[in-house]
């Protein structure tokens, strides 16, 4: 037996290493990649990466969390092992993969409250789970509380030996995943407590600057002159959405959200919270440094000191920081400029209303708490998922009351969402599916015929509405949400329960261990909880006095 998990562990990191790249030149990081059997421990760890050391919530102790590497078609089994001890956060962890649909799998979707119960310490749970012909750039985060905005974040790219966009690029590998993150010296825990909080810099590939702190270590993503790039963009931020750009190089958009799109030539490109793009870069000019600029919607944000920033250099290119100036974009991206390349139609009649489902969702922020049709989301006691396989199949008889719509199968669903308050542009993101992007936010006019498709867009701000569809082939509850963390944690979400009344019979076999996650969780004390309390709460009251209201328990979402 011990010999079989050996040979299993050895088989699972030489799949790893070996992930097709065409570019054999570069070494992969040095905070090592996983493949598509691995272990996720997340523990707490004190870590600086831009210059300010607080303790985080991380994944194998580094951040970002191993980039997991996997082939089109491969099975994922991931265990995911609760080490926690800092109970000034949370204590208790999921972790979701996002953008895999979990077709028949909704159990190992990972998020707590609608799929399964939380992760307790010192035990573990295994996702396992097949991608199902998916292909593109992915991530892994916690969906527990705010505790991903606490570090437990990480990339996962499903390569495709076959890509019908691969003779654009040369060089694809764990290299050129460039993963933008925002950053906070408070713990989330305390954060969450804050109306309006603001990140205190911008990480790319986990390091970055802050003002008015030390010149710390910027990342330095390495090219070869004369060779074409695959970069992967990861938005693993809570809040933040970046301008991205590379000084003295356009980009070739070809993937949006692990959707292939029709090559788009743009120089710099929007990435909201949980959304991806893979854009190729060719290493076509002089060698040298050239600046990775990564400006984050937030006042005064600027590259003075090298904040919000990292460093493309030419091999043979001196070890110093580029000199390079930032120009104005003239060739921005707009999404209604991006269309699938695979099936670009939208499903269904094209005409606006003509869906066999035609939803509306107002969503309202009043006094910092968000409401979807008048009702804000709170976690149920009983994860969704439990309660359809417990027999409860009416929205009536699901929890949490208001929030979950019930939709019958295999129908065309065209959702329009709009916003009114502060707050935005608000990333939207589907659990279980991508969809096709109809409107965007922003934009009058409609495209049926060859909109983009991924699984989060903008709903832009106030006064702005987007419109979306998608086909309920995949029963189970899909949570959608604003992808903003501190706004989903004060209500603005709903579960989309797919046919309920089949997800029992389309559903594989749960595994043991999720039966057991929830007896688990409800032992709990509060105290055992983590997330810190009302010393949490002093805490944000030294920050700002404009707060939230105190705590009772800690959320669950």
């Amino acid at each position: 037996m011990f010999t079989s998990i050996l040979f299993a562990s050895f088989i699972s990191s030489i799949n790893a290493a070996a992930i097709v790249s065409r570019s054999q030149s570069y070494p992969l990081p040095q905070n090592g990649v996983l493949g598509p059997q691995s272990k996720l421990t997340v523990a707490n760890k004190a870590i600086a990466p831009d210059g300010y050391e607080r303790s985080a919530t991380l994944v194998n102790g580094v951040f970002p969390g191993p980039l997991i590497m996997a082939q089109k078609g491969d099975n994922f089994s991931i265990e995911v092992a609760n080490e926690l001890t800092d109970t000034s956060m949370d204590m208790v962890t999921s972790v979701h993969f996002h953008g895999i649909y979990q077709n028949r799998t909704s159990y190992a979707d990972g998020t707590a409250s609608v799929t399964q119960c939380p992760v307790t310490p010192n035990n573990s749970y295994v996702h396992t789970f097949s991608a199902q012909g998916q292909a593109g750039t992915f991530w892994y985060h916690s969906h527990y509380s705010i505790q991903y905005c606490d570090g437990l974040r990480g990339a996962v790219v499903i390569y495709d030996p076959e890509d019908p966009l691969g003779y654009m690029y040369d060089v694809d590998d764990a290299n050129t995943v460039i993963t933008l993150s925002d950053w906070y010296h408070a713990e989330a825990t305390v954060l969450r407590y804050v109306i309006g909080n603001v990140a205190d810099s911008t990480l790319i590939n986990g390091l970055g600057r802050y003002v008015g702190g030390p010149a710390s270590d910027l990342a330095v993503i390495s090219v070869e002159q004369g060779k074409r790039y695959r970069f992967r963009l990861v938005g693993m931020t809570c809040d933040s959405n970046f301008q991205f750009s590379i000084d003295g190089h356009s980009m070739t958009v070809i993937e949006a959200d692990g959707q292939l799109t029709e090559p788009l030539v743009v120089d710099q490109l929007q990435i909201l919270a949980g959304q991806r793009y893979s854009v190729v870069v060719a290493a076509d000019q002089p060698v040298d440094n050239y600046w990775v600029r990564s400006l984050p919607d937030t006042a005064n944000a600027s590259f003075v000191g090298g904040t919000n920033s990292a460093i493309l250099r030419y091999i043979g290119a001196p070890n110093v920081e580029p000199t390079t100036v930032n120009t104005t974009s003239t060739n921005p991206l707009e999404e209604t400029n991006l269309h699938a390349l695979i099936n670009p139609a939208a499903p269904g009649i094209p005409e606006y209303g003509a869906a066999d489902i035609n939803l509306n969702l107002q969503v309202a922020n009043i006094n910092g708490i968000f409401f979807v049709n008048n009702v804000s989301f709170t976690a149920p006691t009983v994860p969704v998922l439990m309660q359809i396989l417990s027999g409860a199949q009416e929205a009536t008889d699901l929890m949490p009351n208001g929030s979950v719509i019930v939709l019958e199968a295999n129908k065309v669903v065209e959702l329009t969402l709009s916003t009114t308050g502060p707050g935005g542009p608000h990333p939207i993101h589907l659990h279980g599916h991508s969809f096709s992007v109809v409107q965007s936010a922003g934009n009058s006019t409609f495209n049926y015929a060859n909109p983009v498709r991924r699984d989060v867009v903008s709903a832009g701000s106030e006064g702005q509405q987007m419109v979306i569809r998608w086909v309920t082939d995949n029963s189970g509850p899909w949570f959608l949400h604003c992808h903003i963390d501190w706004h989903l944690d004060v209500g603005f979400a709903v579960v989309m329960a797919e046919s309920p009344s089949v997800t029992r019979t389309t559903m594989n076999q749960a595994p043991p261990g999720w039966d057991e996650l929830c007896p688990a969780y409800n032992a709990l004390t509060p105290e055992q909880l983590g997330g810190g309390g009302l010393d949490n709460y002093e805490a944000a009251a030294d920050i700002s006095s404009i707060l939230y209201p105190p705590p009772t328990l800690p959320g669950s979402i």
